[in-house]
């Protein structure tokens, strides 16, 4: 049985969406403030963390940084704090996905189990081998790039999207797909947050080593090809 743990300050949503994971079959854990929950994710086992960005004690964005420095464990943001910014700070704080209130409870089950299969995928990857193109090395397993033997810091979803991009090497890769495999669920429609991402990664492992990896498909995608 998968086990979610809710940090939530609204005690009737979190009682609300406890009741629907348990009825869904998950084991669920209740906290209403960062710092319960932090203290619960660091002494019981999860698989999943539903995190709310306005928290008394720590904010979401503090508990989701401190929980990132030991673990890749799938975290979805609950908030009702709409704007691009509070977007992108939570997503390049490492969250795996975010929901803004009011959500129907469908959406955020699909979220969650698309976040769970993305899990299972991970931890499949743990075991690989490095991909290397070029003079771009990623480790799989400590979760590292190199361009040419210069260490790259990239954010939990550049990571993954520069995985999938290598381990698909020479393949053209739609954008619905790739928001459907890095994403783990239809990001609102809106393929621009590929297209954002791909520029990040073009900044960080192209431009500064004056190499070309990432190439545009378009009307298509991108794909990336072994040097010519």
């Amino acid at each position: 049985m998968e086990r979610i743990l809710i940090i939530e300050d609204e005690e009737k949503i979190a009682r609300f969406i406890e009741l629907e994971l348990k009825h869904e079959g998950y084991e669920v854990k209740k906290a209403y403030n960062g710092r319960d929950g932090l203290e619960a994710f660091e002494t019981h086992p999860f698989d999943l963390v539903l995190l709310d960005i306005m928290l008394p004690g720590l904010n979401g964005i503090e508990v989701l940084r401190r929980i990132r420095q030991f673990s890749n464990l799938p975290i979805i943001l609950l908030t009702a704090r709409d704007t691009v910014v509070d977007k992108v700070t939570g997503l390049d704080g490492g969250a795996d996905d975010y929901i803004t209130k009011p959500f129907a409870i469908e959406e955020l089950l699909a979220r969650i189990r698309a976040a769970l299969r993305k899990k299972d995928i991970s931890n499949q990857t743990e075991i690989s081998s490095e991909l290397v193109v070029g003079g771009l090395r990623l480790d799989p397993q400590r979760r590292e790039v190199h361009v040419n033997d210069n260490l790259v810091h990239l954010t939990k979803r550049e990571f993954d999207l520069l995985y999938y991009l290598l381990e698909n090497k020479n393949i053209v890769i739609n954008r619905e797909t790739m928001l459907e495999h890095i994403w783990g669920y239809d990001f609102s429609g809106d393929t621009n947050a590929v297209d954002v991402y791909v520029r990040y990664l073009r900044s960080k492992i192209e431009e500064p080593f004056g190499i070309k990896l990432i190439y545009t498909v378009r009307g298509v995608g991108y794909v990336i090809k072994d040097e010519q």
